[in-house]
């Protein structure tokens, strides 16, 4: 019924679009580093403390509860109330559990642990039954009221005690940073219940998969209000992303808002973090030791010593969190840190006048300061750079004012220096301190360990270099190189026109040395001066490795910054970088940021194919096959043009009053714009990629209808086609009252999938009915199937009746088997509300609020009428030019307001149904 009507050509292209798909999707799978994370491992057995909570509250909530994390004598200790340690409260995020919280509690354990317990913090964590809040939004509100009341109830706990907190720290992972976010929207919740809010992969933008309104209006109210109260907004908040590991949630949808008034807010990429640098996938960021050991860090430094509690001032929170996650300067975090250092003692002071000059220290006995006298260098050099492979945090490089071979005191610019992986290094810009003689390096005594440092002088203009990336349609068949052959330690590599989402590079940098034998390590960092999305890549020289640039956010419109890929070299090797674009990572790209929208696409093309076969059925009396019509019908230049234009439309005043005045919502590509996520091409890709699928979708719905009759024909035999055509049979009225009773008292999408197989199953018999039909028939090789179909069709139809004949047959299929095709993703956009009831049904018979009630009233009348609906009744009505009209529109409206909203595109495929099924009785 299908295959044979397929042009192979048209075959070979759908195959193309798949293997395109696959090389987009395996980059977002599996084009990633290996997961490097260390497993957070518990000392003792965890322990959940459930914390009883007022009968009302657990009457109104029965599915959630409140527990308190603890290990071994600490757990033991807190079963007696009240407590006296400092309240952080975990949030699980979309189908999480509460015991996720065990990594950071367990950490934070250990680490009270070592200094005595002179601090201790008490993890408590919130168990929302596992809830898929990322894909059913009806719970959210619910879920935010009730840690309102838990954080109350948390705090009553301490009640009594000298330090009693008076707010609580929250970490949300995923959908849970959002509900933490959201508490601040309550009527009755004061800000200042929350001293400090950390998000770990929480898609803060937009919802990955807007499912349901419900989520959508959530997110709204939620980003709404941070942006117009952002002036009185004092919430410390930080949002950690996993990077290109986490392809549940990319890390471009948890980047808070970046509002000039509002600079209590950090977003960064864990590869990014200190200490950390590692992508994570959604559910190690949790458990993630290296993470998790500097969120920690961070607590504690965060204790007020006075309250022993967080404290409460803004300004050293975010100094706090931007030392330990945004740049670590290796050393121990200080409030106030002293500037000047005392530089005293017998130690020795030996000078450097040399523009390079390295020195390896092993077994020390004296400490030693080297000074590096400017006055000369500052005629001939811009910067100086140093860096040293001892990872201690001791001040190790100062300044000198007015000093010609030693000084007492020092400016400590260890303050200045970052750290990374294998050294701590500083580059300074040699005018910013005109006041400075000299440069000191500090090497301590030391005992069995061995380190190296390194110092030079250098010009900017030779350790900048520009490269310009390749263009995007180059494919990888181009690329640029430079080669860096002047022996520096450091060198920063300009990469000119790299700031869109949608470009995607693989660079090679290839490392020959002469010298020693001794391995060498080399460090490429590419730095995104527009986010917080670094990442490292560590290299043993000499090497060749290849490096991935892509990236999470786009550059600003009014960023004038250049990414850069710091190199952190070896004087005794010499470097070959070459940059070219990847096809496969730019498919990624697409997949990555739109995929979500690729149903939109599939029902456009086969909304389009739909009214194709309405249409040739009113002009030929005949429905064509669904392959052929897709080919011909679905086609790119009959939607987008149109959502183009809309778009530059709305950019008149004019037409945008016009727009609101007939309450149309905003365009989507509006939206995508503003996320700067919009770009001309991937509206013809996503298109191609749904008409793909859109076709080997119908071939499998197609496919399994045969096979199911198989198997109706197997255990039954169907008696034969149907000679009296009924659309409304006595028991239709019944099955669509009961349909429509299922909706209104227990969940919508369970309704729409009861009708959804209640229609399947009427055309696997009508297929079985057709298929034993034929069987029954003497072959007669003089007459071709198209011929009879022919005849058929222009016969009087006073003497042909309504009586179904097998050609009307075989014309119902090919209509059926494109409404399944439309049905299926109905029902597949429905079911996460259906899997959210069935998860909840203990608790709740009636899923409220119900995002798919409205439209199984309108879908299953529909449904159930179409399943008895034949071609030959509908080929005569006069509603049928009519209905085969509306698909076209439809397609266009589906890709111009569904695309960044997915519950609406059920929404477009109901109107449609709803004509086919009037041309019945019309």
């Amino acid at each position: 019924m299908f295959l044979h009507s397929v042009n192979l050509w048209n075959l070979a292209f759908y195959v193309f679009m798949v293997l395109l798909a696959t090389l987009g999707l395996w980059d977002v799978f599996f084009g990633f580093e290996e997961n490097k994370c260390s497993m957070s491992y518990m000392f003792e057995y965890p322990e959940y403390q459930k914390i009883e909570l007022p009968k009302k509250l657990t009457k109104r909530y029965p599915a959630y509860e409140l527990y308190l994390y603890g290990e071994g004598s600490y757990a033991e200790e807190h079963k007696i109330l009240p407590l006296t340690g400092i309240p952080v409260l975990f949030l699980p995020g979309n189908a999480g559990s509460y015991k996720q919280v065990r990594s950071i509690g367990s950490i934070a354990l250990r680490k009270a642990e070592d200094i005595d317990f002179k601090y201790h913090f008490d993890f408590f964590s919130v168990n929302f039954n596992e809830e898929l809040v990322a894909l059913y939004g009806g719970s959210l509100q619910k879920q935010t009221k009730f840690v309102h009341e838990c954080i109350k109830a948390i705090l009553k706990l301490y009640k009594g005690q000298e330090f009693a907190p008076t707010s609580v720290a929250i970490i949300g992972h995923s959908m849970g940073g959002l509900v933490a976010r959201a508490l601040l929207t309550l009527k009755n919740f004061k800000q200042d219940l929350i001293n400090l809010l950390v998000t770990q992969a929480t898609p803060h933008v937009a919802p990955v998969m807007p499912l349901d309104r419900f989520i959508t209006e959530f997110y709204m109210t939620v980003n709404n209000y941070w942006i117009l109260n952002a002036r009185h907004i004092n919430l410390t908040t930080l949002s950690v992303a996993g990077g290109f590991r986490d392809y549940q949630v990319r890390s471009g949808l948890t980047f808070l808002p970046k509002l000039s008034h509002h600079t209590s807010a950090l977003s960064v990429v864990s590869s990014a973090v200190p200490k950390t640098w590692v992508s994570t996938d959604h559910l190690s960021i949790v458990w993630c030791k290296q993470l998790q050991l500097t969120t920690i860090r961070a607590f504690f430094d965060l204790i007020d010593a006075d309250t022993k509690q967080i404290t409460q001032k803004p300004k050293k929170k975010l100094s706090v969190l931007t030392h330990h996650f945004i740049r670590h300067p290796a050393k121990q975090f200080e409030e106030n840190p002293s500037i000047l250092s005392d530089l005293t003692g017998t130690s020795m002071w030996v000078p450097v006048k040399v523009s390079r000059w390295s020195y390896v220290a092993y077994n020390e006995s004296d400490k030693i300061y080297f000074t590096f006298p400017l006055a000369n260098h500052r005629k001939t050099f811009t910067h100086i750079y140093c860096q040293s492979t001892m990872l201690d945090t001791n001040s190790w490089i100062f300044g000198c004012i007015n000093s010609t071979s030693m000084c007492r005191q020092g400016v400590d610019l260890s303050w200045k220096a970052e750290l990374l992986p294998t050294i701590k290094s500083l580059t300074l810009r040699l005018q910013d301190y005109p006041s400075l003689s000299h440069v000191v390096v500090y090497v301590p005594s030391v005992h069995g360990s061995k380190f190296v440092v390194d110092c030079e002088f250098f010009k900017k203009e030779t350790r900048s270099i520009q490269l310009p990336v390749t263009h995007l349609f180059s494919f990888g068949l181009s690329s640029r190189k430079v080669i860096l052959n002047m022996s520096g330690l450091y060198y920063n590599i300009e990469l000119l026109n790299f700031g869109q989402i949608y470009q995607a590079f693989k660079v090679n940098v290839v490392s020959k040395c002469s010298g020693g034998k001794e391995e060498i390590t080399s460090i490429y960092k590419l730095h995104i001066p527009w986010s917080y999305e670094d990442s490292l890549t560590i290299a043993q020289v000499p090497s060749s490795t290849e490096i991935s640039l892509k990236l999470h956010v786009a550059q600003p419109e009014n960023d004038s910054h250049v990414a850069l890929l710091k190199m952190y070299t070896s004087s005794d090797c010499q470097y070959e970088v070459t940059i070219k674009t990847s096809f496969p990572q730019i498919l990624g790209q697409v997949v990555r940021f739109h995929g979500g929208a690729l149903p939109a696409y599939v029902v456009s093309s086969i909304l389009l194919a739909y009214g194709g076969q309405l249409y040739s059925l009113f002009s030929t009396g005949y429905c064509l096959e669904y392959s052929a019509i897709l080919d011909k019908e679905a086609k790119p230049y009959k939607v987008d043009p149109f959502v183009i234009m809309v778009k530059f439309l709305l950019g008149y005043k004019w037409f945008k009053e016009l727009w609101d005045a007939v309450l149309l919502p905003e365009l989507d590509a509006i939206v995508l714009t503003s996320q700067s996520m919009c770009f001309p091409l991937v509206s013809l890709i996503l298109f191609l990629f749904g008409t793909c699928t859109a076709y080997w979708s119908g071939l499998l719905s197609s496919t399994s209808v045969q096979l199911l009759s198989s198997l109706w024909l197997a255990l039954k035999r169907p008696a034969e086609l149907p000679k009296d055509i009924k659309v409304m049979s006595p028991d239709l009225p019944v099955l669509t009252v009961v349909f429509l009773i299922v909706s209104w008292t227990t969940c919508g999408a369970l309704a729409i999938l009861l009708s959804y197989l209640y229609y399947v199953c009427k055309v696997v018999h009508l297929q079985a009915s057709l298929t034993t039909f034929r069987n029954s028939q003497p072959v007669n090789p003089k007459h071709s199937r198209r011929s009879e179909k022919k005849s058929n069709h222009h016969k009087d139809p006073s003497v042909q009746g309504l009586r179904l004949s097998a050609n009307d047959a075989e014309d119902s299929l090919r209509m059926h088997g494109t409404v399944i095709n439309l049905l299926t993703w109905v029902v597949l956009l429905s079911m996460p509300s259906l899997i959210y009831w069935l998860k909840n049904l203990r608790y709740y018979f009636q899923l409220n609020p119900d995002p798919c009630k409205p439209l199984a009233f309108l879908l299953i009348p529909a449904i159930t009428i179409l399943g008895n609906t034949h071609t030959v009744s509908v080929k005569s009505s006069k509603l049928l030019k009519t209905a085969s009209q509306f698909p076209l529109p439809l397609a266009v409206g589906v890709i111009a307001f569904g695309s960044s909203h997915l519950y609406r595109v059920p929404c477009f495929v109901v109107i449609p149904l709803l004509f086919h099924a009037l041309c019945n009785f019309m």
